[in-house]
Formats: structure tokens, sequence, C-alpha cells
């Protein structure tokens, strides 16, 4: 038998590695919300997700409160139905970021659970569709950072061998952000990738009349440059630049992507398994993408989306942005620049249970 006889849930804090901002917020901590779902034959598979400062608590209510009652006695095997159910069972606060980051958690535990009962690693139970994946950085590009800064954290990681690095950009001006990218990009040369994310933070206008500046320096995308419910005003910039525009993060729904692929105003998908709902929408996304020629390259989670990238045909970039190091044994394997998905049945993460318990929110 499969059948779901346990949902375990545990919120747990970890602080970030380095001081993260953007042009929208400080990054203050990580609430991951882990689960654990066990099944009458003795297996059990753990999944998460997160929210940046706060929400974690709200999350976790909704699984505890609603969710684990709604799978308990469920096939764990029949990862579509389960997802319907909760979904269901959900409908009311459904689509919506809290609801979305619930079933996320759920949803990546019955794909543990899945992957461990058949004895393969997520990323070839998934699709397979490729072995490793370039990486780029986002670690050294925060926007407090002094132009002298981005420079050298961006040069050392060409030195280290990663293939691209984003920098966050929403300034007061565009000069400001014109003349740091300029830096950049004079110290790198023209063969690295240069990405650009402005976190939601300009007007339409703005954001045209910045990518007008981004296009000599040949970056590679404009991420996040408008609110994510402004569909119309990414297909305006879309049509005004040759800057590809990068959207996902804050999209909660397998609809809202069909809504930006379909209008032409995505041009590459940035998908977050958390905060869609769980694997089971996002390969779903991932695939939309493929249909509409459009590449992938997630959002965060690089310990869940190393495999995800891989499995699927559209996966472009991984972004390297530590993480889970304080409460896991497992770490990425990068080579030359790529990352490797790991071989290890389930999802690949080897938790350090004495750290988790040690950061565990009362």
């Amino acid at each position: 038998m499969t059948k779901i006889v346990d949902v375990g849930t545990r919120l747990v804090h970890i602080e970030p590695e380095t001081l993260r901002t953007d042009a929208a917020q400080t990054f203050v901590r990580q609430e991951t919300i882990l689960v654990t779902v066990r099944t009458d034959d003795g297996l059990s598979g753990t999944g998460y997700s997160y929210t940046i400062g706060t929400g974690g608590s709200s999350v976790l209510a909704l699984i505890r409160d609603h969710l684990a009652a709604t799978v308990l006695g469920e096939d764990a095997r029949n990862v579509e139905a389960v997802w319907a159910r909760m979904l269901a069972a959900t409908r009311a606060t459904a689509f919506g970021v809290l609801t979305s980051l619930a079933l996320a958690a759920v949803d990546t535990a019955l794909w543990d659970l899945r992957c461990l009962r058949a004895g393969e690693p997520l990323w070839r139970l998934a699709g397979g569709a490729h072995p490793s994946l370039p990486v780029y950085d986002t670690e050294g590009g925060w926007l407090h950072l002094t132009q002298e800064e981005l420079v050298e954290n961006t040069t050392a990681a060409q030195r280290a061998g990663l293939r691209g690095a984003k920098l966050k950009v929403g300034k007061p001006t565009a000069v400001e952000d014109a003349e740091r990218l300029a830096a950049v990009r004079e110290a790198v040369g023209p063969r690295f990738e240069l990405m650009v994310d402005a976190n939601q933070s300009l007007t339409g206008a703005e954001a045209i009349r910045r990518a007008r500046t981004f296009e000599p320096l040949d970056i590679a995308w404009f991420e996040e440059p408008l609110p994510a419910e402004d569909v119309a005003g990414h297909v305006r910039l879309a049509r005004a630049t040759t800057v590809p525009v990068a959207v996902g993060e804050s999209m909660y729904s397998a609809g809202h992507f069909a809504e930006y692929l379909s209008a032409g105003a995505a041009g590459i998908v940035q998908a977050d398994v958390a905060r869609v709902g769980g694997i089971t929408p996002w390969l779903k996304i991932a695939h939309a993408a493929e249909a509409f020629n459009v590449k992938v390259a997630p959002h965060f989670l690089m310990e869940l989306h190393t495999s995800l990238a891989c499995a699927v045909p559209a996966g472009m970039y991984v972004e390297h942005i530590p993480q889970l190091g304080a409460i896991t044994h497992s770490a990425l394997h990068i080579e030359d620049g790529h990352v490797i998905p790991p071989e290890a049945p389930g999802l690949g993460i080897e938790w350090d249970e004495d750290a988790v318990e040690g950061r565990r929110a009362a």
C-alpha cells in the first residue's frame, strides 16, 4: 500500500549568508516550511517552500489546518490527483501566494516520495532532458553594493567559471544604473552574460527608457521590470526593446504564465516551484514555455531548480544564490560553470536534522 498516514510540518528560520537588497526590499530571513509525508509502506518524503521575512507561520497554518487532513488516506503515487484535491480544498484562497506556497510544500514532498519509490533522481524522473546546465551568479549583484564591489564580485564569478551574473537595477536615476552596468561590462568583456533585475520597481515608461540604455551593453535579460499584474505593460516593453523580458517569480499559477506567453509578454520564463504550487504545476509551465519556444531560467531555489531545469527541454540557466547550506549536508555539484543535477533518488537534498531542529521556530 502507499496510503498517506501522516503529514508532519516544521517552520525553520534561515538567516541569509550576506546582505541582500533590491529595488523593493531587503532580504531579512528565509522562513522555510518543511513538510514530511509518510505512507503506510514505511516510506517518507520531505518537501519545502519558503517566504522572505514574513508569512511562514500562515503557510504552516494552512497546511496544518486544511491540507494535511485533505491528503490523509490518499494514494501518494497519484500525485496529480492529490494536487487537484488540495487545490479544490483551498479554492476559496486560490490562486494566491500563501495557498501556492502551502501546496508546493506538500507537492514537493510527494515528488520526493515518488522518486524514492522509483529509485530515480528527480531530474531524470521528471524528464531527463539535460545532464547539466550553465550557472549564473546573483549573490554578488545586490543593489546596495558600490560600483567597485559589483565589478569585484562579477569578475570573481567569472574567474570561478560561472557563465554569467545578474545585477540589481532600480537606482533613482537611469544614469546610475547604466554607469554601474557599463563598468561591469567593461571589466568582464563581451563573452560573459549579464542579466539585470528591477524587482517590479518601474513604471512602463521608465522600463522602456532604461531598457534602451541596456541594449548597447548586450544584456541577456531584463527581469521583473514591472509589477507582475501589468501584463499589458510587459507587452509594450517587449515590443519596444531588443532585451528579452524575463518574468515569473511573482506569478502563482499556470494560467498567469499562459496569459503572458500568449500575449508575447515573456521572453524568458522564471517560474519558482514554491510560488506556483509545486513541481506538478511547474512542469506544466515549463512545457507550455517550450510550446511557445521560450526558455526557462527558474527563480531562486537552486537546490530544487537544478533538477527541474535539467528535466525539461526548455531549461536554460540555474541561478546561484546559496539558500539551504545551513540546514543540509548536500551541496550543488558545479563543473566548468555548469551545475550537474543530483543522481541520488529523490529530490537530491540531504537534510541536516540537527541543524533543522536548531533553527526551528516556536
